[in-house]
């Protein structure tokens, strides 16, 4: 079996180091890693990809075994195909006054819910991550595109920059790896 040790690498590198292990690697994969968004990223992209991923905790880390194939690429391209990605890297619309903008933004997001086509996912980073946290006028927002399927993630880094990770309130935590993924896989991305 093949080993790697992610622990103490920054975002998104536990992700883009595991990737590429299981690349080249033969069987299984035994991945140490750091609880908290490392551990949560790599669980979600491995999982993402057709593998099983077993979790055994270990003193202050996780030991992840990875085994099975990934899934056809026809396949993932097919998931693919129809994707509509929207990327929100601010908590406010426009130029204007700051105060306008968040009114744009609120408005713009309790709007989505309305609205009969959704997009797949989206992503908030840099301030954007502050429209996903406790406190956030679009929180109910937020859950109910969850609720119609709508993925909705922020950028973990973003969150901790921030120091809003604790009070995460709707979707969960990405990386950059999947981010980055995302839009370039994206029939469509929407950027606010």
């Amino acid at each position: 079996m093949n080993s790697l040790d992610v622990r103490g690498m920054a975002c998104p590198l536990p992700v883009v180091s595991v990737k590429r292990a299981l690349e080249s690697a033969e069987g299984e994969l035994r991945v140490l890693l750091d609880d908290g968004a490392p551990r949560e990223n790599v669980r979600r992209f491995a999982e993402g990809r057709g593998y099983r991923v077993q979790e055994e905790p270990l003193e202050g880390a996780f030991a992840f075994t990875i085994s099975g194939a990934a899934k056809k690429p026809e396949v993932a391209a097919s998931e693919r195909a129809g994707a509509t990605v929207m990327l929100i890297g601010t908590d406010r619309m426009g130029d204007g006054p700051e105060e306008l903008g968040r009114l744009l933004m609120k408005n713009f997001i309790i709007t989505l819910v309305e609205l009969p086509e959704l997009p797949d996912r989206i992503l908030f980073i840099n301030t954007g991550v502050l429209l996903t946290a406790a406190g956030s006028e679009v929180i109910e927002a937020l859950e109910a595109l969850g609720n119609r399927g709508v993925e909705v993630l922020s950028c973990g880094i973003c969150l901790d920059f921030f120091k809003k990770k604790e009070s995460l309130a709707a979707g969960g935590v990405t990386n950059m790896f999947t981010i980055a993924e995302s839009l370039l896989q994206a029939r469509s991305v929407v950027r606010l």
